[in-house]
C-alpha cells in the first residue's frame, strides 16, 4: 500500500534523506508531501513515530488507491 502524508512545514533535504529515506517528497506552500510503500501497519507507527521525534506536525495521512 502507497501512503501520502502532508507535514506543516519545510522539511530540509538532509532531514528527508536521513529519516525517511523510503518516501519520496514534494514541497508545496507551508507543507512537505511526503508519499510512498508502507509495508505493513508496523511501518506506518513507525513513520508517525520518526516524525513525532522530530518534532514534526502531520496535518494529513491517506492510504492512496492502488
Amino acid at each position: 500500500m502507497r501512503y501520502e502524508i502532508r507535514v506543516d512545514g519545510t522539511m530540509s533535504k538532509v532531514t528527508l534523506n536521513e529519516a525517511f529515506p523510503e518516501l519520496e517528497s514534494v514541497f508545496m506552500r507551508h507543507q512537505t508531501v511526503l508519499y510512498g510503500p508502507v509495508t505493513d501497519e508496523a511501518h506506518l507507527y513507525g513513520l508517525l513515530a520518526r516524525f513525532q521525534s522530530l518534532g514534526l506536525h502531520v496535518l494529513e495521512m491517506r492510504q492512496l488507491p492502488e
